[in-house]
């Protein structure tokens, strides 16, 4: 699609770089604000915003900003993100989950992880249009495939907790729901270092071993782990020497900033090592709510920046083709979900109501995705399928957002756990 105005958009590509942080910061308050208005979540007000301002519509953030000049805050962004994932997985909580939850988890995130990947690697040759120039099947289809199927087992634990907490759910399908949220994203951040280690392999032609399959993923998932643990354990060795609150943010953002450089240096996952990071800090630091509390307060602008980024990277010209992708990736992940929900919650003798509905309310999918969706560019542009890859993703996230939070209040109702003397409309 051309630019509108391409004159003027032409002169602002010269504009320094602080003054589009500046539009960012801005839109995104604004985007977030208009879909809390429309009462849909703030993040498809961002990625919305995102595709209305970026190159395939107005163009008033051109492809060079959104594609390499602002990579630096995806960075940023994504081990915020990692970070405060790991912040979630305190033990003792953990430990009082129970057998349920953890078949329960495991078995929907794999669900949702080999549907979407087995159904897109067939079917990736129907749907690209680039035809036999995308490669033959283990260089180009399965790696893509792979990624986005590691993408597609998170789930929005944002969207999920604030639906629960608007209608005051609570129950037994309430407790496992959010129990599996809790761990959903932990496990889509573990699966996609595997995936993304292993299609890194085959798109660079190093063939199929098992050095790809298994040595290539542990050794990046090991290095990332031992990343994050040893700087957890510095800070709480060193954070009685931070006694200020107001000191803590450039402690704890050095930290994440130092831990994504060594993990990036390393070529190991910086979000895997800041979800570590994030881990040892809520359970082995003290005073860690401050910490955690301190990040908090800087989110929204940086959560916001990057969602509109997100937005800005979806490319209207391959609509057509990613629409049938973004489809097929939302009934894949769908049914894996679904399923493996159902195998779980049978193995683990979960109450009826957990099997017929957890299902339909870990459908949402946004954040985590679309930084796993960021962080996979690099293999991904090493393959003819970029363009549609990512357009198709951030469509099914967007069409996710729009519907499914709708999908978990459903749930709710239906298994009798919403507050009827909450203030429902």
């Amino acid at each position: 699609m051309e630019l509108i105005f391409p004159d003027i958009f032409n002169l602002l590509e010269n504009l320094h770089i602080l003054v589009y942080l500046g539009l960012l910061v801005l839109f995104s308050y604004a985007g977030g604000e208009v879909a809390s208005f429309l009462k849909t979540p703030r993040v498809t007000g961002y990625i919305v915003t995102g595709i209305l301002f970026g190159p395939s519509v107005i163009g008033l953030f051109h492809e060079r900003l959104v594609k390499e000049e602002l990579d630096l805050v995806t960075h940023i962004a994504l081990g915020i993100i990692a970070f405060s994932i790991g912040g979630s997985l305190e033990l003792k909580k953990i430990k009082a989950l129970g057998k349920q939850i953890a078949l329960v988890n495991f078995a929907e995130a794999f669900g949702a992880f080999l549907v979407v990947t087995v159904s897109l690697a067939l079917l990736f040759p129907l749907i690209s249009e680039t035809g036999s120039a995308s490669g033959s099947f283990w260089s180009s289809y399965f790696p893509v495939a792979l990624l986005i199927g590691a993408m597609s087992s998170a789930t929005a634990p944002a969207a999920v907790l604030a639906i629960v907490h608007e209608y005051r759910a609570k129950g037994p399908l309430t407790t496992i729901l959010l129990g599996v949220v809790a761990l959903d994203d932990a496990i889509a951040i573990f699966l996609f270092a595997f995936a993304s280690s292993v299609a890194g392999s085959l798109v660079g032609h190093h063939g199929i071993s098992w050095q790809n399959f298994l040595l290539a993923p542990l050794s990046s998932i090991l290095i990332s782990l031992c990343i994050g643990g040893v700087l957890g354990l510095c800070i709480r060795k060193f954070i009685f020497l931070v006694p200020r609150r107001e000191a803590m943010l450039g402690v704890i953002v050095g930290l994440i900033f130092l831990t994504s450089g060594l993990a990036i240096a390393l070529r190991a996952s910086p979000l895997l090592a800041n979800m570590m990071l994030g881990f040892m800090v809520v359970n082995f630091v003290a005073h860690h709510q401050d910490l955690f509390q301190v990040v908090e307060g800087i989110e929204e602008p940086i959560f916001g920046i990057f969602f509109i980024l997100a937005g800005a990277h979806l490319d209207l010209r391959v609509i057509e083709t990613a629409g049938w992708l973004a489809l097929f990736i939302i009934l894949g992940r769908s049914c894996g979900k679904l399923l493996g929900v159902r195998l779980g919650a049978r193995i683990s003798e979960a109450p009826e109501t957990v099997r017929k509905y957890l299902g339909l309310a870990l459908l949402p999918q946004a954040g985590v995705a679309v930084g796993l969706l960021l962080e996979a560019k690099g293999i991904l542009a090493q393959t003819p399928l970029l363009e549609i890859a990512v357009s198709g993703v951030l469509g099914s996230v967007v069409i996710n957002e729009l519907l499914c939070p709708y999908f978990t209040k459903f749930a709710l109702t239906k298994a009798g756990e919403v507050n009827q003397k909450s203030d429902l409309k």
